[in-house]
């Protein structure tokens, strides 16, 4: 089985110019766990739900207390409102981000999942964005592959 085979193949994407909160409706709209950043076509960055924890230039630091105390308290001054939605996707995203050829098996994306400890890639063919693999797509490549042995386990008896 390869990347192709359980990759999602319709993703939302996001530019490095637009601003975090719509990377951040976009998220929440599509429920993906990460957007590819596009420009021009090309594959430049990825934007993921945890680039938006801890990012200094969010003014959310590493809490003392708990992350979403510190979150829900962040200051509420217009200037702070103001500076925050200014920001754009590419001073949050990861640059570069690493990709799986669509040929690869699925050994290889969770071996390169493991030792890099991300849950998503984008799924490339010949550097053209194709898909989006994460572990949700995973887990259901594993639960397909047990139903289908339960369903012959259950058709020999």
């Amino acid at each position: 089985m390869n990347a192709s085979d359980i990759m999602r193949r319709s993703i939302a994407t996001v530019s490095p110019t637009a601003p975090l909160i719509d990377a951040a409706r976009l998220l929440l709209e599509t429920n993906q766990r990460a957007l590819p950043v596009l420009d021009g076509g090309r594959l430049v960055g990825i934007i993921s739900e945890g680039d938006f924890l801890h990012r200094v230039e969010l003014g959310i630091e590493a809490p003392a207390k708990g992350w979403l105390q510190s979150l829900f308290g962040a200051p509420s001054s217009s200037a702070y409102r103001a500076r925050v939605g200014a920001l754009q996707v590419a001073l949050v995203m990861t640059k570069n981000p690493l990709c799986i050829e669509e040929e690869a098996s699925v050994d290889e994306v969770v071996a390169i999942m493991d030792q890099r400890g991300i849950s998503q890639m984008p799924v490339t063919c010949g550097g053209i964005l194709v898909g989006m693999i994460s572990r949700a797509e995973l887990l259901a490549a594993v639960e397909r592959s047990l139903s289908e042995s339960s369903e012959q386990t259950a058709k020999q008896a």
